[in-house]
């Protein structure tokens, strides 16, 4: 297919200078604005990923602004906070397209406020793409219909799920293994179920398997469960907060071995709920490090810094900067700002390289690309690995 300036200007890592200057496509409609909006968890269970999605996207935004914006047209942002609740997900989506008349929407981070806004955004055809929703029903409903309007940046679960077993077997070589998941969470169990059947297939053994709630603070009773078995590696797909407390009381009950997990733990209260120390041999799946070598990441890295005078950006703030950078250059390619030409274009988007990795859609809006393994190092991730899809 032929690639737009975004994606010319990407792949040669030239994030700002002449980003969309003099494109062949042009947008229709009499506005100087094209607007997006974001549906994101700003407040919180989990607002450390929506507010690093956020900051993501506007640096992504400034960007494009910058250096001319899509044929002239500026990019304009309306955030909307859903606190961390389906409903309040639902209530947002249904704002932004009945009121804010939003192009595309960019949210929500976790896989659940993203499905709560599907059907939303597929009845009044807007386009919806969630940074870090990984779960396969994003995309495709439980019913096993694609949702035609939604898309994601990230990788999806499944895949996540093989690259931890095949890490703890092949990488780490444990053989026998406990797997510990919030029991309420789509996301855990989908993460769960592919690293059990990618461990067991590789001749692993699943020695212990036991679950807890999300808002659990207290995990003691069934950590002296695990410890029982004698695993020599603990899978715990979750999100940071319970997963922070989780390791800190491992840790505190004698438990040494490597705990793993993915990109739910991926926050900076994580070292704060677990401490530096109780994080040392612990790893998990993500989608891109901070210190991965690539130019086209150090730039990003470097960016980000300026403009955020703070420590490197994390996977969340790469993730919803990507996906900017990913709707605009559907939107280039399109040369509309009509929803259902952006979708069709989203659909075709194919070798697009981006922060997180170079990107493919596939006939189930998925991305096909690489994730990274981190390696917790005295409360910093360190890059281990990269494994390409």
């Amino acid at each position: 297919m032929k690639k737009s300036s975004i994606t010319k200007v990407l792949m040669t890592s030239t994030l700002v200078a002449g980003l969309l200057a003099g494109c062949g496509a042009k947008t229709s409609g009499g506005s100087d604005t094209i607007n997006l909006g974001a549906n994101l968890e700003l407040s919180g269970a989990v607002a450390s990923y929506g507010q690093s999605i956020a900051e993501g996207i506007d640096l992504a935004i400034e960007e494009i602004n910058k250096s001319g914006g899509i044929d002239g047209k500026k990019l304009k942002i309306t955030k909307v906070d859903n606190k961390s609740d389906a409903a309040e997900a639902t209530n947002a989506a249904i704002k932004l397209t009945s009121q804010d008349k939003v192009t595309a929407i960019i949210g929500a981070a976790t896989s659940g406020n993203t499905v709560a806004q599907a059907q939303i955004a597929n009845d009044n055809k807007t386009v919806l793409l969630s940074p870090s929703g990984t779960s396969p029903n994003v995309t495709v409903g439980t019913d096993g219909k694609l949702n035609e309007f939604v898309f994601r940046t990230s990788f999806i679960d499944p895949f996540q799920g093989t690259v931890a077993a095949n890490f703890a077997a092949k990488d780490l070589k444990v053989k026998n293994v406990a797997i510990f998941a919030d029991s309420a969470s789509d996301y855990a169990k989908g993460l769960a179920a592919s690293f059990k059947e990618t461990f067991e297939a590789e001749g692993g053994k699943i020695v212990s398997e036991e679950a807890y709630v999300a808002k659990d603070t207290d995990f003691r009773s069934t950590l002296t469960r695990i410890k029982a078995k004698n695993p020599e590696f603990v899978f715990i797909p979750g999100y940071y907060e319970e997963v922070g407390l989780i390791i800190k009381q491992a840790r505190e009950m004698g438990i040494t071995v490597p705990f793993m997990g993915a990109d739910g733990w991926d926050s900076p209260k994580l070292v704060e709920l677990a401490g530096a120390d109780a994080l040392n041999n612990t790893f998990i799946t993500n989608h891109y490090s901070s210190e991965d070598p690539d130019k086209t990441i150090q730039k990003f890295v470097s960016t980000f810094k300026e403009k955020y005078d703070g420590d490197a950006p994390d996977a969340f703030n790469a993730l919803g900067y990507d996906s900017v950078y990913l709707i605009a250059d559907a939107i280039e390619r399109a040369g509309s700002t009509d929803a259902t030409k952006i979708k069709d274009e989203l659909a075709k988007t194919a070798d697009l390289s981006l922060v997180t990795g170079i990107v493919t859609v596939d006939d189930k809006h998925n991305p096909i690309k690489s994730a990274t393994v981190l390696e917790y190092v005295d409360g910093k991730q360190k890059f281990n690995t990269k494994v390409n899809p």
